[in-house]
C-alpha cells in the first residue's frame, strides 16, 4: 500500500530549501562557544539579528513548504509507513530549527539582564544554565535528524525513486535501480513497512 508522488518542487521551493542549508551552516561555524564572548556588544547585536533572520526565514520556509506532499517526484507508490515516518522526521526538523533561535534569543535575552552559568557543577542550576542545556540538546538532535535526512536522501537516490531529482540539481534518476543489492535491501525494507502497518492496524481493533 502507498501513495504515488508525480510532482516536482518549484523554483521557490528550491530556492528556500538551499538558501536554508547556507544559512544553517553558517550558523554552525559562526556560533558563540562561551557565554563570555556575548560580552562584545557588537557580536550580542550580530546574534539578535542572525537568530531573528533564522527564526523568520525558518517559518516562511515551513509555511510555503507545508503545501508539498514529503515524497514529490516518486516514480513508485511509496508505503503509508515509509510515508509518515519521513514526514514525522521532517516536522522534528522544523521544531529544532524553530526552538534554535528561540533558545538563542532566550540566551541573549538573559544575559543582557545579568544572568549568567554557575561556577562549579554542584551549585544548584539557574534559568541560564537550563536554557544553555536545552539550546545544545536541540542543537545536537538537529544534527542527528539532518543525518538522517541525509541518508534517507542518498538512499532515495540509489534505489532511483526519483525523489532525489525533485530537489537536487545533480545526479538525477532516470529510472528506478537495476542494482541487485539495493533492489534486495529495498524488498527487506517494504517487508519491515508492512509488519510496522500490520502491529499498528491490529491494535486499532
Amino acid at each position: 500500500m502507498g501513495q504515488k508522488m508525480e510532482q516536482s518542487h518549484t523554483r521557490t521551493a528550491k530556492i528556500f530549501h538551499w538558501s536554508f542549508i547556507v544559512l544553517y551552516v553558517y550558523g554552525i561555524f559562526k556560533q558563540v562557544n562561551e557565554l563570555e564572548e556575548l560580552e562584545d556588544r557588537g557580536l550580542l547585536i550580530f546574534e539578535i539579528i542572525f537568530a531573528s533572520l533564522f527564526l523568520i526565514i525558518v517559518i516562511s520556509r515551513y509555511s510555503y513548504m507545508r503545501r508539498f506532499k514529503t515524497f514529490l517526484g516518486a516514480k513508485e507508490p511509496v508505503h503509508v509507513v515509509h510515508y509518515y515516518f519521513a514526514r514525522s522526521v521532517h516536522k522534528a526538523m522544523y521544531a529544532c530549527f524553530i526552538l534554535l533561535p528561540l533558545t538563542g534569543l532566550m540566551i541573549a535575552g538573559l544575559y543582557t539582564q545579568g544572568y549568567t552559568v554557575n561556577a562549579t557543577p554542584d551549585e544548584e542550576q539557574t534559568i541560564m544554565d537550563v536554557v544553555l542545556d536545552l539550546h545544545g540538546f536541540i542543537a545536537d538532535l538537529s544534527y542527528m535528524l539532518i543525518i538522517v535526512h541525509i541518508a534517507a536522501a542518498i538512499y532515495s537516490r540509489l534505489k532511483g525513486e526519483g525523489v532525489w531529482s525533485s530537489m537536487v540539481p545533480i545526479l538525477k534518476e532516470n529510472k528506478p535501480t537495476d542494482n541487485k543489492i539495493i533492489k534486495k535491501i529495498s524488498s527487506i525494507e517494504e517487508k519491515v513497512y508492512d509488519k510496522v502497518q500490520t502491529f499498528f492496524s491490529s491494535n486499532k481493533k
